[in-house]
């Protein structure tokens, strides 16, 4: 791999060497250094511009070749007047992406507009800020827990430019002093964690020398591969700022299964190059904050705050707010990050001022009290780091009246509630004592009523015809004919009377029309207790008469036996239709 990537680059340098030069521009001093702290590789250059031409320019190329060009995710150059202490403050250039003519296709240029215009001898110093990502790649690709990672980087010796560079040094900054290898060049020191190249003189136009430093970097590779920061304005008081982390390990692959334990045992060395916490800058003034995973874990953190800032403004009729951009998490690479800020319903003539270009549409959320939805501008920026943390403006008008809508609302809603309970309270929802269906309520009640107590006169009866079987097994000990013949006396009475009392009930339900559905039940169920009366009746009969004539048990067994069968079976039938009707 690191051969054929070599053997890569160098084809490349023996192309460009062989470009044309762009302009009488020259680079008389270019001083570089390349920050590979963390896993967002920085590359700082101050350069000295001087035009040897006669023509006036106004404008300078940079040129980054494509596998680099692909990882850029920030560019910035600034120039400030003057030296020393007499320096003044650095003003930042518009840079954007151009497609010259003539040049490699290997390459990727960016324009940047001078402060003015170059005369000839005159000299210029910028500097220029690169910041990539995604470069630093893991070599081996797959580690153990037990191994420290290693990382590939790939750049130039020289500075590619397509212009002539008359001196130029590189300083290439590591982590620590753990090196696996690196290109040694001429004029190549290494002191400690830090290896110089240069200082190397009248390199020409688009010169490129390819170095490799492979390296140990067990810094956090902490990756967010999607993150949602939604920002909800309140004109109440408050900001709400809610961010969905996508996070992964963009380091090497992890050989085997991850040992906790042995990471809390020792975590230097079993899992040097994983990450077990994020330290976020949160803003100034933030309060109620919470933190979970999808699951609902959550984490333990230390939250500080130490200064207090506004972010609501009212300025010309219109307000704004002033937030950063990106995420408060340091050293963080966000491959995708989308920006939500959700304005108070009823905002018009929206606008957004960013630093740097973004992709920017409008949605609409609807919220609790919301009549016609919040608007929401959505921000889409890919590859931010933390130099994007700058602070953008977004610009909207809004009524304070509009204020009071929510809190009128709920007045309105609570208002009206209690004043229809007052009106359920006062109202008489009782229904007509002259209306049909409360007669037939009162009638199916009469009727429920008059069933009930026909129910209990048949359970009374049962109880009697108990009572009647209970003297019949006394009379089988003791012979006593008549104590039987009184129980059957008194037998008699009780169901005389409640013959009466059963013969009203069932001639009130025969002239209920309310009754109609339960009526053929109830006069089953009166006919089957008089046959069962009836019967147990003849069998009390049959049985005293035996007694008294001092027959065999035999023969009074074979005379009751056809009466007992029946009586059995009517009892059955006489529990069922009791059951029936109570469901009923």
């Amino acid at each position: 791999m690191m051969g054929f990537r070599l053997d890569l680059l160098l084809l490349i340098s023996i192309a460009l060497l062989s470009s044309p030069v762009l302009s009488d521009l020259i680079l008389s001093k270019v001083d570089r250094r390349i920050d590979l702290t963390s896993q967002i590789v920085r590359i700082t250059s101050n350069l000295k511009v001087e035009n040897e031409g006669s023509e006036p320019v106004s404008s300078f190329l940079f040129a980054f070749p494509d596998h680099q060009a692909t990882n850029l995710a920030f560019l910035s150059v600034e120039h400030s007047e003057g030296k020393g202490k007499s320096r003044g403050p650095a003003v930042s250039l518009p840079v954007e992406l151009i497609h010259p003519e003539g040049m490699p296709p290997a390459l990727t240029f960016y324009s940047v507009s001078l402060p003015k215009q170059l005369g000839n001898r005159e000299t210029l110093t910028l500097e220029v800020l690169a910041v990539f990502t995604h470069v630093l790649k893991p070599f081996p690709v797959e580690i153990t827990q037990d191994n420290y990672q290693l990382v590939l980087f790939q750049d130039s010796a020289y500075y590619l430019s397509p212009y002539q560079v008359e001196v130029q040094t590189l300083n290439v900054k590591l982590p620590d002093a753990r090196i696996e290898s690196y290109t040694k060049l001429e004029n190549t020191k290494l002191h400690g964690s830090e290896i110089k190249y240069g200082p190397y003189e009248n390199q020409p136009s688009f010169s490129y020398s390819p170095i490799v430093i492979h390296f140990e970097d067990n810094q956090p590779f902490a990756v967010a591969q999607k993150l949602v920061r939604e920002i909800e304005i309140s004109h109440w008081g408050n900001v709400q700022i809610t961010e969905h982390y996508n996070i992964i390990h963009g380091g090497a692959y992890l050989k085997g299964e991850f040992s906790r334990l042995d990471f809390q045992s020792s975590p230097r060395t079993k899992g040097a190059s994983a990450f077990s916490k994020l330290v976020a800058n949160l803003p100034p003034r933030a309060h109620s904050v919470y933190y979970r995973d999808e699951i609902g874990n959550i984490s333990t953190s230390n939250l500080r705050s130490d200064m207090k800032k506004d972010y609501l403004f009212e300025a010309g009729g219109k307000r704004f707010l002033n937030i950063s951009f990106g995420s408060p998490v340091k050293e963080l690479t966000i491959d995708d990050l989308i920006v939500k800020v959700v304005l108070p319903e009823g905002s018009k003539d929206i606008s957004v001022s960013v630093p740097f270009p973004v992709k920017q549409w409008q949605e609409t959320k609807v919220s609790h009290l919301d009549l016609t939805g919040r608007p929401v501008v959505v921000l889409e920026k890919n590859s931010v780091v933390p130099e994007h943390n700058q602070h953008f403006q977004v610009y909207y008008r809004f009524n304070s009246l509009s204020l009071f809508r929510e809190p009128l609302m709920l007045i309105s809603g609570f208002f009206f509630l209690f004043v229809a309970c007052i009106a359920y309270m006062h109202a008489d929802v009782t229904i007509s004592k002259s209306s049909a269906s409360y007669l037939a309520k009162l009638q199916w009640d009469e009727v429920q009523t008059a069933v009930q107590q026909l129910q209990n006169i048949i359970r009374r009866c049962l109880s009697i015809h108990a009572k009647l079987e209970a003297s019949l097994h006394e009379l089988s000990r003791t012979g006593d004919v008549q104590g039987c013949k009184a129980a059957r006396k008194s037998a008699d009475s009780l169901l005389k009377e409640l013959s009466k009392e059963l013969k009203s009930l069932l001639s009130f339900l025969q002239s209920s029309p309310q009754a109609a559905q339960i009526l053929p039940k109830v006069e089953e169920l009166v006919a089957k207790e008089r046959e069962l009366q009836e019967r147990l009746m003849s069998k009390h009969t049959i049985v005293v008469d035996g007694y008294e004539r001092k027959s065999g048990g035999r023969e009074i067994e074979n005379r009751v036996a056809p009466h007992q069968q029946r009586i059995a079976v009517l009892r059955l039938e006489v529990d069922d239709l009791l059951e029936f009707i109570d469901e009923i």
